[in-house]
């Protein structure tokens, strides 16, 4: 199993970067994707959020790429929402997560 990134950005103003950590960290537990590394972004500023096409908190790339992006979504420091099976939440939901994770390197 080849080894995976996994960056959680977020900034200190939004409460849901904290469940998507939690929801990360189960999701992988449920796949057993030990070969992750999980590390932690927080975006400080207008200018970090626009350098980083930081479109809201919390982001979730696996191996640098957004598996949520939505185009032409704008960069800033502001909370994001994702589309879950019960409506728009702060965070994509664990079932969600663990697909993402599964798809990240496929079993060999």
């Amino acid at each position: 199993m080849a080894h995976v990134h996994v960056t959680l950005r977020y900034f200190d103003g939004c409460p849901s970067w904290r469940t998507a950590d939690e929801r990360v960290r189960e999701a992988l537990e449920r796949t057993g994707r030990t070969d992750v590394e999980l590390r932690y972004e927080r975006v400080e500023t207008q200018a970090d959020a626009e350098r980083l096409a930081f479109v809201g908190s919390p982001t979730i790339l696996v191996d640098g790429v957004d598996p949520f992006a939505v185009a032409d979504a704008p960069s800033g420091l502001a909370c994001r929402v994702y589309p879950t099976p019960e409506g728009l939440r702060g965070s994509p939901t664990v079932d969600q997560l663990v697909a993402v994770l599964a798809a990240a390197v496929p079993p060999t």
